[in-house]
């Protein structure tokens, strides 16, 4: 119940500080939903994704669970992604021997995520990259590209499939890809999973800026139930000051924002008050009632 309640709160303080984009509002600056390499736009591809199709099979996927896949890592060792429930998950597909737009999203995305990291911690989400190109994308090749690309994170992994179950993988997080002369005709998206495991959103284009990432994961980590091992009111505080964090597109950064913490405290201040006078109310009825002859 207090569990409950404290969710509550938390959406109420997040509805302070942010405006809510609802999912079918059509947005200004249309991100690039499928990368295509050089060879398509030249002629020399004779089959091409079906965008239309590739994003309602990516929409599908959104309020599914994840399934109970195992991985190996860029050492060799299996993972099983059911250990990353708990946290908010980001998962994006890349091929390694891409020389076109998976380079350009890679460092977007991590940019991204660097930022993301400076403003929300390592420790309360996870970013995994899934080689979809096997047996090509196996664990060393995986490692190659992240030192290529100097992405070393504490939170972020790479990960390889076995060839056998890139198909229900990839249908799992509503991933399509088509092979072309040229390499891959894929979508570009990064997955959203909730800490239940539940894949809750897609995020589309080759730019990803920390807006793009922090705002949907402060409503995950703001949202969700706090863990019994974490002290309560640390642990609130450290959400109240997730939640007081802006975006500021000047820098690309985050930033204070400590107007919101006034809001918030007037928002408390309110609350109080109505509570108190319930309780004044509840009393002040007692006592007539025990008058009463």
């Amino acid at each position: 119940m207090i569990g409950r309640s404290f969710r509550a709160l938390f959406a109420s303080l997040a509805f302070l500080a942010v405006n809510p984009v609802l999912a079918d509002e059509v947005p200004t600056d249309k991100p690039r939903l499928t990368a295509r390499p050089q060879g398509i736009n030249s002629g020399l591809a004779l089959t091409a994704l079906d965008e239309k199709a590739a994003f309602t099979l990516s929409q599908s996927a959104i309020g599914k669970p994840v399934g109970d896949f195992v991985l190996l890592d860029r050492e060799g060792r299996p993972v099983d992604l059911a250990r990353y429930r708990g946290k908010p998950l980001l998962v994006s597909f890349i091929y390694t021997a891409c020389f076109q737009v998976c380079p350009t999203t890679t460092r977007n995305l991590q940019k991204a995520v660097q930022n993301t990291v400076g403003m929300i911690g390592a420790e309360r989400f996870n970013v995994i990259s899934i080689g979809f190109n096997q047996p090509f994308d196996s664990p060393a090749a995986l490692r190659d590209f992240a030192k290529q690309y100097g992405i070393h994170l504490p939170n972020w992994e790479f990960l390889s499939p076995a060839p056998a179950i890139v198909g229900d993988l990839t249908r799992n997080f509503g991933f399509s890809f088509v092979a072309t002369p040229a390499g891959f005709d894929h979508l570009n998206q990064v997955t959203m999973v909730d800490a239940e495991g539940r894949i809750v959103r897609q995020v589309y284009g080759e730019k990803f800026t920390a807006e793009d990432l922090a705002e949907p994961l402060k409503g995950l980590i703001t949202g969700s139930a706090i863990p019994a091992e974490v002290g309560t009111l640390k642990e609130i505080m450290e959400r109240v000051r997730i939640i007081c964090s802006i975006y500021d597109p000047v820098t690309g950064r985050y930033r204070t924002n400590y107007s919101l913490y006034f809001q918030i405290a007037g928002f408390l201040t309110f609350v109080g008050f109505m509570i108190y006078l319930s309780i004044n109310f509840w009393k002040n009825r007692r006592r007539s009632e025990s008058k009463a002859p």
